[in-house]
């Protein structure tokens, strides 16, 4: 050992190991060596340096040239390959291999250039393991393999550093040492010796080597620049690495600031909540706001009278309340939902005892006509009064708009003595609507019904349901589908809103919906309700409706009395046939709404006197309103062969259709025009096909249908049609047009053909009768079987 000690001082090595006292494996002794007069002994023996040396694959650490560690080493390949090194000389070439790599590999299996190092010390620890101190002294490469076994010997050429640019070296080495010394200064793990080693280093190769070597670049990167002979690219690496470590280290003590400040402020806060308790306690007042807010639920949770599924809930949930912080956003989740759980009307009900006369006098105040609809109120209401525990059903009023659906809906809750609530669910497409959100999501709550039910305080309102045909449905859900469960009288006692997440009692609500048409409900939902057809109101209707509520109520509006406007009944005739077209009085309102305007006007700007009555009759109408808006067609159209008039149904009442039938030369071709719907459009090619076949028996040439085409068309042609009951209509027009004979003035007709000739029963009389009216239709021809349906038209 002695000997070996005097081979290091002669070579210039300093050496810092005793064996006495051996370092850590992981001690770094590398800046010791590069700083001073030792880089002088270093160059010294780099010029004696031999040409073949042992190569030693070690995949542990990557040797830079003026390095110096230790390096563990276990009893085994690499153990004797040191030792046959020793043996020979005190030089090795370390090569950094990947982890696996044989103990005498072949030259291609192993990077390019290596490390030779000076052997320094062989050290035995405690532990019986081997240490050998090492001094990188230049990178090399292998460059002819001398022998494999038993251990790799290769000629190796010794390779020099190269500078690319004197000036940027420089630049680059003062920039490398300032961010050394900044990123030592932030970084209290790393001691303060590696600046001086980094001040002290005259070599900008071993400076760039110090900083790859020293400073945690990945073993990968330190691979690749162990390979790198020029001095600018090592430096640019080895800073472009430490700034971005500088740049890491500010962010991380930032971030550590941040939260030191925050833990700081909950302490403060700790403390002083703790001081204002004793102040309270001194006060009397021991009880904080979380305390306070328990006292208060339980007091309401007594007097919601809820259910016993909901009062454990309600009360579970107040447990919770009281384990969590006032200021934790739980907290306030708990208290919104508590909230609701309180004020839901669990058993408040405001109906009182039902009087049947009472209800009867309020229907026939606020609505002419529509007995059906009131007899099937009073019917309701009778059976809930000897039978109160009954869930009636739920009633469905459909008719075309403007006939009084929504305006009965509040009569009716008059009626029953109830509150009422209305809303509609056009365009609805969130089942969430409905059903509720889950607590999870932020801002959520309960849906329509237990919403109107805490706004309202009752558990038996009447709650209409507005446009129940027009509910949509997207990628959020169905709403249709949710009501089914509200809706259904036998399932709702145990409504569950997905928010409230425990049953709530809904059969004590009376639900009443609107629609324009049937056609467009869901069929289980249409199921589930009991529906009241609305017919449009014939013109003698209307005329009532208009001077017994409409003209008092727009007299009212518009700020005068009966004293100062009047409007004849054939003035308010004229206005509903000739300036609107409707099944209900809504657009007439609007028409003697305009009337009290202008009226006002004249009176407001003296024109007139306050005193002076002004009538309205069918003379001034027109000077009010304008000249008419509709004419009947009768008036202007004049029935030519192969013209008929037919009768239509829609969701706004009953209309008038004319139907038009022609021939020109071809080869017995039929067309069909008008936008027809398919059901339509094969009633025409039916109807067409049932005429050829009894040609013979109407006297009609076989050959004219066969040298002609025909062209049936539905005026009117930007409004959809569609529907069987034109059938007779069109059989009729094309007859009258291969007979060449029109038809009676004023006739109009309904009624759906088959195949054969026999003619079938269709819907809608009432409203059909009341348009052909409108027209001025005198002769309706239809289905022998719809007789019954008479019935149900008034008499005049």
């Amino acid at each position: 050992m002695s000997e070996k000690e005097n081979k290091n001082k002669a070579s210039g090595a300093r050496d810092n190991t005793d064996s006495k006292n051996p370092r850590e494996p992981d001690d770094i002794i590398g800046p010791d060596t590069m700083a001073g007069g030792d880089l002088q002994s270093l160059a010294r023996i780099e010029d004696s340096l031999p040409k073949r040396l042992f190569v030693l694959p070690f995949p542990d650490i990557v040797l830079f040239p003026g390095m110096m560690v230790p390096i563990p080493m276990d009893d085994g390949p690499l153990l004797q390959i040191v030792t046959s090194a020793t043996a020979n000389s005190d030089f090795i070439l370390f090569v950094p291999a990947k982890a696996g790599t044989s103990p005498n590999p072949q030259i291609s299996e192993l990077p390019d250039i290596g490390t030779t190092a000076k052997i320094l010390k062989k050290i035995q620890l405690p532990d019986k393991r081997i240490t050998l101190v090492v001094q990188g002294m230049k990178r090399s490469r292998p460059v002819k393999e001398v022998r494999r076994q038993p251990y790799l010997v290769a000629d190796v050429e010794h390779l020099e550093d190269r500078i690319h640019d004197t000036k940027e070296l420089d630049g680059l080495t003062r920039a490398i040492q300032e961010v050394v010394q900044k990123f030592v200064e932030g970084n209290p793990k790393i001691p303060n010796e590696a600046v001086l080693a980094a001040l002290n280093l005259d070599s900008p190769g071993h400076l760039a080597d110090f900083v790859i070597s020293q400073f945690g670049l990945k073993k990968e990167e330190q691979v690749r620049l162990l390979a790198e002979l020029n001095v600018n690219a090592r430096l640019k690496a080895g800073l472009e690495f430490l700034m971005g470590e500088l740049n890491k280290l500010e962010i991380s003590k930032k971030i550590q600031k941040e939260i030191q400040e925050k833990i700081e402020k909950n302490q403060k806060e700790f403390f002083l909540r703790e001081q204002l308790k004793a102040i309270r306690k001194e006060l009397g007042e021991e009880k904080d706001s979380r305390s306070l807010a328990s006292d208060v639920y339980e007091d309401r949770i007594k007097k919601a009278k809820m259910p016993r599924e909901a009062e454990k809930r309600a009360k579970e949930e107040l447990g919770r309340l009281k384990l969590l912080s006032p200021e934790s956003a739980e907290f306030n989740v708990i208290r919104t939902y508590l909230d609701w759980l309180c004020d839901l009307p669990w058993a408040k009900t405001s109906a009182g005892k039902v009087d049947i006369n009472r209800a009867q006098r309020i229907l026939n105040r606020d609505h002419y006509g529509l007995e059906e609809v009131k007899n099937r109120i009073l019917e309701f209401l009778a059976v809930r009064k000897l039978n109160a525990a009954k869930h009636g059903p739920i009633l469905c009023l459909a008719g075309p708009p403007g006939v009084g659906k929504t305006s009965l809906g509040r009569s009716i809750a008059e009626a029953l003595g109830r509150k009422f609530f209305r809303f509609s669910l056009g365009g609805m497409r969130d089942e969430a609507e409905i059903k509720g959100h889950r607590r999870t999501y932020v801002g959520a709550m309960p849906g329509k019904f237990l919403q109107t039910l805490k706004r309202i305080g009752t558990r038996d309102p009447l709650i209409m349901l507005d446009e129940i045909d027009k509910v949509g449905s997207d990628w959020r859900g169905d709403p249709s589908s949710a009501l089914l469960e509200a809706l259904d009288p036998e399932q709702n006692n145990n409504f569950l809103d997905h928010y409230l997440d425990v049953p709530f009692d809904l059969s004590q609500v009376f639900f009443i919906t609107t629609a324009n048409q049937l056609e467009t409900i869901p069929r289980p939902l249409l199921d589930r309700m009991e529906v009241i057809r609305l017919s449009g109101y014939i013109v003698e209707e209307k005329v009532k409706i208009a001077s017994g509520y409409l003209v008092p109520r727009q007299r009212e509006e518009n700020g005068i009395n009966s004293s100062q406007i009047s409007f004849s009944d054939a003035a308010l005739k004229k206005i509903a046939m000739d300036y609107t077209r409707e099944a209900g009085v809504r657009n007439l309102e609007r028409e003697i709404g305009k009337v009290c305007r202008k009226i006002a006007t004249k009176i407001a700007k003296g024109k007139v006197s306050k005193k002076k009555k002004q009538t309205i009759t069918t003379k001034n109408v027109a000077d009010y309103l304008g000249p008419p808006v509709f004419e009947s067609e009768f008036a202007v159209r004049d029935l030519d062969p192969g013209v008929a008039t037919g009768l239509a149904w829609t969701p706004f009442g009953g209309d008038i259709l004319f139907i038009e039938a022609s021939m020109m030369p071809g080869n017995g071709r039929f067309k069909l025009t008008g936008q027809l719907g398919d059901v339509m459009s094969e009633s025409a090619q039916l109807a067409f096909s049932y005429v050829k076949s009894i040609a013979p028996e109407l006297g009609i040439d076989g050959d004219m249908l066969k040298k002609h085409d025909f062209h049936v068309h539905f005026p009117a042609g930007a409004v959809p049609k569609d529907g069987p009951s034109a059938g007779v209509t069109i059989v009729t027009a094309i007859i009258s047009l291969l007979t060449n004979r029109p038809l009676q003035p004023r006739l109009a007709m309904t009624g759906e053909i088959t195949l054969i000739g026999n003619v079938l029963p269709v819907g809608g009389i009432r409203e059909k009768v009341i348009a052909a009216r409108h027209a001025g239709v005198k002769t309706i021809i239809m289905p022998s079987r719809n007789k019954k349906d008479l019935e149900k038209v008034p008499a005049y």
